[in-house]
């Protein structure tokens, strides 16, 4: 589940899982969501454990990694529908596709984004030191989630989904790239999963995951979706999908009018910011990401041409920033990352983007 303190970092948020147990009307659906809401205690331990020994972060934020040193390292292991992690290795880097298209996603959006992290920011792999991208699939039954298993696993997981509301979750690549993106997370900042810092960790990880889907496709940001999750929710027509996890463009409209889901209940500005409790969201992080997912989507308007040209680089710069470390005392919020994402602007492009930026987390309200 998502839903305590330092708990695995899913792609569909516990709001939305209640919603399917109370709201399906199929039995099987409804117990496989709880199981969901109930699978992650030991999970939440282990990454409790890494946080109190401290964050992992890079050598220094502004060293790259020569892009002729990295190589691409993959393996997917197949769960055979039970809850063990890792399941049975079935394809390593170089093999032929299976035929298995769970399998076959996993290994090519693992590649993907492993692209994308290379050629855009040099970075060489999840881990930026080459570890393998370790992928399993087929996990549990009916499982509508997946999500990065932390340390010490440092696995991707990905269920089949009911077919319900989800499909097999390795159908869009924007969920890979944004499930991966929390491993890149915790070997930077490695940032505290609650309230706004948890909450800019799933935004920092919707943009990448966003960023590895238009790079993949070369669109510039007129063309581009804006949407995460397009092709993992089951859509009433397919030839024209209304339900998205999350839109950057307009939070608040990934899905409305649900029939098990009933409306996004995200904010785009700070006016409507959702002030939860820890129990629910972890603070509201899934909730609350919509406003500094819509910042970057505003900043990446104004620049034009392709998103991972400027603000990309600027949000990756941040993230690796010593401006967004966290220190017990000081946990990162919004206006942290707001002032880092300002600063970096004026330095990588000058005050042009730094006006740019700045009047986007304007716009939401957070500065």
């Amino acid at each position: 589940m998502c839903e305590h303190r330092n708990p695995i970092q899913c792609i569909v948020p516990p709001y939305m899982v209640e919603k399917i147990i109370v709201g399906s009307g199929d039995a099987e659906t409804s117990q496989a969501a709880l199981r969901n809401l109930r699978r992650s205690s030991y999970i939440r331990r282990l990454r409790a454990e890494t946080q109190a020994r401290g964050s992992q972060f890079a050598a220094f934020p502004d060293i790259a990694v020569e892009a002729h040193n990295a190589q691409l390292v993959r393996q997917v292991f197949d769960c055979e529908k039970r809850e063990i992690v890792p399941g049975r290795l079935v394809r390593s880097e170089g093999e032929d596709a299976t035929g298995d298209s769970a399998v076959d996603a996993a290994y090519d959006g693992a590649g993907d984004t492993w692209t994308y992290y290379k050629e855009v920011h040099r970075r060489n792999s999840i881990d930026d030191g080459g570890m393998i991208i370790k992928s399993n699939v087929h996990y549990g039954d009916r499982v509508d989630n997946a999500f990065w298993f932390p340390s010490p696993i440092k696995q991707m997981v990905y269920g089949d989904g009911s077919g319900t509301v989800f499909t097999n979750l390795t159908g869009s690549l924007d969920v890979i790239g944004h499930e991966l993106t929390h491993g890149v997370i915790e070997h930077e900042g490695n940032w505290v999963y609650e309230f706004q810092s948890g909450a800019l960790n799933e935004s920092f990880s919707d943009v990448f995951g966003s960023l590895v889907k238009q790079y993949k496709l070369k669109q510039d940001v007129k063309t581009a979706d804006w949407l995460v999750g397009v092709e993992v929710m089951v859509q009433p027509d397919e030839e024209k999908p209304i339900y998205a996890l999350r839109s950057l463009k307009e939070p608040g409209k990934a899905y409305q009018n649900h029939p098990v889901l009933g409306d996004d209940p995200q904010p785009a500005t700070m006016d409507n910011y959702k002030d939860l409790p820890i129990w629910e969201d972890n603070g509201g992080v899934h909730i609350n990401s919509g406003i500094a997912n819509h910042a970057f989507y505003l900043a990446a308007m104004d620049f034009g041409g392709y998103a991972w040209e400027k603000a990309g680089q600027i949000w990756y710069r941040a993230m690796r920033s010593s401006q967004l470390r966290p220190t017990p005392s000081a946990p990162i919020n919004f206006v942290k990352a707001a002032q880092a994402t300002i600063q970096i602007a004026r330095e990588l492009f000058g005050p042009d983007a730094e006006r740019i930026v700045e009047k986007a987390w304007n716009e939401v309200q957070v500065i």
